[in-house]
Formats: structure tokens, sequence, C-alpha cells
């Protein structure tokens, strides 16, 4: 193994890939996607939302490059959005898990946004706001689509070259089922899409399909990722940084802590949203309050299939008691 560069922030040069900041209109308001040239053409590494700014700055940044390879670390609007709308306009392939691959395909589809009011009544959530989640989901799906032709599944362990080196992919499942990361082996380098974060903790939420512990997956993931000892991250929003097993063990901690904090609030029975109400006491926009729920329900699932908590169903809807 080679030490790549001692500042982060010149990594991306040294590897000869850019990185592309593209504006979210959300808190959080970048995520970052990149673009590699190699041998074979330019690979792409996830592509923003699809609406008029983004297909703007991908059209001036990709002007005279032969696209060949949109890789897509998971199916969230933001890393996902615009992937079928570059792939009408290049021609390239596109590659991501077969987990995320269906996710993406099925997660704005009317079927599925139809059956969430359900899941939110169980969940104790008021008619007025599950009208305002459902109404901020539906506003996402001209953002996604078209919907890309994926024509490549990634594989557990399989190497891909981006640019001029080579790559690991690294199924981490937790912020999504079927997240994927990029380690390079020789410069001990790791694109770590949204598993590692450098100053916000990923969000983990279950969605009422897919894991029903997301968060497990998430711990057992981080701790698979630690073998790697990844001295450099790259993360799809905020900037590089040095030592991922450093972040990593901050991460484990804010969890252990969070989960202590939901047991207490849980301490009488209570529904998600009552729960969540405890652990998220700050002003909430809807896009917030809907990963605000997602969220509150992954630590309670956890704590569920750890055998702390309990959850019982009165009238259609749930409630969570600790043990």
């Amino acid at each position: 193994m080679t030490e790549i560069t001692k500042d982060p922030s010149s990594v991306l040069e040294e590897l000869g890939v850019t990185a592309v900041r593209l504006d979210l209109p959300f808190r959080l308001n970048h995520v970052n996607c990149f673009i590699a040239e190699g041998e074979q053409g330019t690979t792409v590494i996830d592509t923003g939302l699809n609406n008029e700014y983004t297909r703007g700055q991908w059209k001036e940044l990709l002007e005279g490059r032969d696209v060949s390879e949109i890789l897509v670390t998971h199916y969230h609007p933001d890393h996902f959005g615009y992937v079928g709308g570059l792939q009408q306009v290049t021609g390239a392939r596109v590659t991501m898990s077969e987990i995320d691959a269906k996710a993406g395909a099925e997660a704005w589809q009317e079927e599925f946004i139809d059956a969430l009011p359900v899941h939110y009544k169980a969940s104790g959530i008021p008619e007025e706001t599950t009208a305002q989640m459902i109404k901020n989901l539906r506003s996402f799906q001209p953002l996604v689509n078209p919907l890309p032709e994926v024509t490549r599944l990634f594989k557990e362990g399989e190497t891909v070259r981006i640019g001029n080196f080579d790559y690991e992919v690294i199924f981490t499942p937790g912020h999504s089922d079927g997240m994927v990361c990029f380690f390079n082996h020789e410069h001990s380098v790791l694109f770590s899409a949204d598993h590692i974060l450098p100053k916000i903790t990923p969000n983990i939420s279950y969605w009422f399909h897919g894991n029903d512990n997301p968060l497990g997956s998430y711990f057992e993931a981080l701790k698979k990722m630690k073998r790697f000892d990844a001295q450099t991250v790259i993360p799809s929003h905020g900037k590089p940084f040095a030592g991922a097993n450093k972040r990593i063990d901050e991460l484990l901690h804010h969890h252990d802590e969070r989960l202590e904090e939901t047991l207490q609030a849980i301490a009488e029975p209570r529904t998600v949203h009552a729960t969540c109400e405890i652990l998220f006491q700050r002003e909430l926009s809807v896009h917030e309050t809907r990963f605000a729920i997602g969220e509150s329900l992954a630590h309670l699932e956890f704590l569920r299939h750890a055998g702390a908590c309990e959850r019982e169903n009165k009238d259609g809807i749930w409630y969570y008691v600790k043990k």
C-alpha cells in the first residue's frame, strides 16, 4: 500500500478524478459526484437530481467527452435522479447494485406511495402530517425520471476501473439497502458515498420496505469497513478527510448514545411519531420530518430486534415500550 498524500484535499487530483459539487434544495445543500477519464472513456459516479440546474451543469462539464459508464452508489434521488436522463444523452452503461436498482425502479411508483398512509397511520402520524409527507414524496417523481436502464449489476468484491486505478466494490447497506463504496488498495483511498461522512451522521431510516433492521446492517457494514483501514475518505457530502476508522468509531459512539436516548423515550409505551418528537426537538421541514420518522423507526426496530423493547398493536397503531 502506498500512501497517496498527506493532504486529503489533493487526493482527487492525484487520482485523476474531478469532483462535481451539485447544489441541492435541502438543508443538506450539495452532493459530490465525480468524473474520471480512462482508456475506455469517461466514467461518472452519481448524477444529482434531474432538474434544469443539474442538466445544465452536466452539459457543460461533459462537453466533448465520451461518457461510457455511469456508476451509481445508491438509489436516493440526489445520487440517482439524473442517471436515466444522462444515460439517454450519452448512451452510457449504468451499473448499480441489484437491490438498489430494484428500489430505484419502485420507490416513486404510485403503488408504493399509495401504501404509505397505512404505515404512517400505524406509526401514529397525524393525518395532516401524512398528507404533507406524501405530497413531499410525490414532488420527487419528476426529479428521478426517466428511470435508467440498469445494464450491469455490481458484485460484492469485484474490481471496477475508475480513471486509471482499480477499486474494490464494497457493499455497505444501511443508508440504503444496496449502497456500494469503492476502495483503492494501492493508495488506501475510499469513495465512501453516504456510508461515512465527515461532519454529519448518515441518515439510517426504515422506509416500510426492504431491510427491516437497517441500523443493524449499518453497524455490520461499518465494522466490515474498519478492516480496510482507509487512510483517505472521499465522501458524497462534505470534503475529503483522513482516517476512516477514527470516523467509524465516532459514528458507532453516536448511535450508541442515540439508542440510549431512544430507550429512555419509550420508558412508557409510545408511537413512532411520539418517539420522534422526543428525539428531534427542533423545527423540521416536511422533507426532514420524513427522514426523522424513518430514523426513529430504524432505532426502535434495532432495539426490538435486540430484545431491548417490545412492540404492541393497539387499534392498528404500533406502540414501542422498553422491556
